[in-house]
């Protein structure tokens, strides 16, 4: 559950500045769940019944998209090099959406965004261990002994790596490359290539294929689908 100030949902709903907001709670004029509030700092949840001088305040709705990132593109709301972000391909949703966790810049795949607060927390609270399947093209090809590493964990910066599931899909001796798929249930910086290199091989390209149960089925780079009512309660209930 999300927990937001008071002041805060008042003012993203368009009744008041955040200062205004203050002014009119220290005046007597919220409830919450039927109870006058008049304490800044506040906390309330996503299903709090909140009212300004009687009438219900109009929450901004939640939706979430499966978004195909391209590469090239960062994974943030705004980017201090002027940068593509992931929030630019979204400029006609009425909603101000962020990425629910990250993709490096040159990796493309499966990127969900949202205004669901809760749903994020959830998708990225380390206990949940929502399963993150990529295919990546690396360097050389994985030894059975390599292969044994990282499925059971290397170490990286003095901490080792959760349990992985590796699938070699393609092995191409010729050009010295193989196709692997990886599945981790972890999203530390860098953690796919950072594993690989742990092992000897440099990733030359690499993409999130599926994030818990969604898929890229159907979508292109660069376009997203909204997620229905039904996936997103089966992904608040995954674990």
């Amino acid at each position: 559950m999300v927990l937001q100030r008071l002041q805060k949902v008042i003012a993203e709903a368009g009744i008041a500045s955040r200062r205004g907001a203050e002014k009119i709670i220290q005046e007597g004029r919220v409830t919450v769940d039927g109870n006058v509030v008049t304490k800044l700092g506040t906390k309330v949840d996503t299903f709090s019944n909140i009212t300004v001088d009687g009438e219900p305040i109009e929450r901004e709705s939640l939706h979430t998209y499966l978004f195909y990132k391209p590469r090239g593109v960062v994974s943030t709301v705004k980017d201090d090099k002027g940068r593509k972000t992931v929030v630019d391909f979204f400029k006609d949703v009425p909603y101000r959406l962020y990425p629910i966790g990250r993709l490096d810049y040159d990796t493309s795949g499966l990127l969900l965004m949202t205004n669901d607060g809760e749903l994020a927390n959830l998708m990225m609270h380390p206990r949940n261990k929502v399963a993150k399947v990529y295919v990546a093209k690396i360097e050389g090809q994985l030894t059975p002994e390599e292969i044994k590493k990282l499925s059971s964990g290397v170490e990286i910066d003095h901490r080792k790596s959760s349990r992985a599931k590796v699938k070699v899909v393609r092995t191409d001796k010729k050009k010295k490359f193989q196709i692997v798929q990886l599945t981790i249930h972890e999203g530390h910086y860098h953690q796919v290539k950072r594993m690989f290199k742990t092992v000897g091989h440099q990733v030359i390209k690499l993409s999130r294929e599926r994030y818990s149960f969604l898929t890229l089925e159907s979508l292109v780079s660069g376009k997203y689908r909204e997620l229905s009512h039904a996936e997103v309660d089966r992904l608040k209930h995954v674990n």
